[in-house]
């Protein structure tokens, strides 16, 4: 079992810090009571989870200074835990509860810098035996992932990872919510108006050659495929996980889908995780895969 406790100061970017470590595929829990940590990371190894991480800190009050304790009662058990403490400059740690309008939860009725004092003496001891300790006064929230996924490098390759949808649509059913990028194809020929192709889908073969045939279909899938080639490794470098490419027609059954199979035969072949969901020429028919 891996366990992580993130640990500092209020307003230092803890709950930003979670979230990237829970990318990481940690099972994460916020505003954890230092004495049950043993307890739930023994419940956590029954069901086979084997990362956690915990952010303890100065809102679980007096019970705060049992954390060294449990500190130790999870390292003699063989438990490999690691303590982050995030921390930031006074005046930036008060500008920052300004623009929330929070109230620092040592001192909710007094001035923030009463809280802070107090809450640097409380977690100066988490301080001195944390391994990771960042201070974020300067970072960006970028830069604090970029961070956090060099100091935990042995899931580095994974978290960089960025997951693709393609989706094909039907514009007359409206544009799929969830699209990064939309590309409309209603220029291409359409195979709808052609007697013997109009039943059949860009799933077969029939349909998927009289598209892909056509000139402008070949210089348009050139260009799309090397812009997204070139996307692909921007997007990662800013930290996303997942882009959505829709590609669509006027029904979503005949050249979107042509093209979106054709988008995927191009990055298949890239290492890339790719979804293909044909959302079909009726909302209630769909078609996926995953690879």
């Amino acid at each position: 079992m891996k366990c992580l406790i993130v640990t500092g100061l209020s307003g230092a970017g803890k709950s930003h810090a979670i979230k990237y470590i829970e990318d990481l595929g940690y099972f994460c829990v916020d505003n954890m009571l230092p004495d049950i940590i043993p307890s739930f990371i023994s419940m956590l190894a029954e069901k086979d989870i084997s990362r956690a991480a915990f952010v303890v800190d100065s809102r679980s009050g007096n019970v705060f200074d049992n954390l060294i304790e449990e500190f130790e009662v999870l390292r003699r058990s063989g438990v490999s835990c690691k303590v982050i403490y995030l921390e930031a400059d006074d005046e930036i740690i008060i500008r920052r509860y300004k623009e929330s309008r929070r109230k620092h939860p040592l001192a909710p009725n007094d001035r923030i810098m009463t809280g802070l004092a107090m809450e640097r003496k409380l977690l100066s001891k988490m301080r001195d035996a944390a391994e990771i300790i960042i201070d974020t006064s300067s970072l960006k929230s970028q830069q604090l992932r970029n961070i956090l996924y060099d100091m935990l490098n042995d899931d580095k390759e994974q978290a960089e990872n960025i997951s693709v949808t393609i989706i094909s649509f039907g514009y007359k059913y409206g544009l799929p919510t969830d699209s990064d990028i939309v590309f409309d194809v209603r220029f291409l020929p359409n195979p709808f108006y052609i007697e013997s192709l109009k039943e059949f889908s860009g799933l077969d073969k029939l349909v998927s050659d009289y598209v892909l045939e056509h000139e402008q279909t070949k210089v348009f899938l050139n260009k799309i495929s090397d812009l997204i080639e070139f996307l692909l490794p921007h997007y990662k470098a800013e930290g996303k996980q997942q882009l959505v490419i829709a590609i669509g027609c006027t029904g979503g059954k005949h050249r979107s889908v042509a093209i979106v199979e054709a988008l995927y035969t191009f990055l298949k072949n890239s290492g890339i995780s790719i979804n293909v969901i044909h959302r079909g020429y009726l909302l209630d028919t769909q078609n996926k895969r995953q690879v």
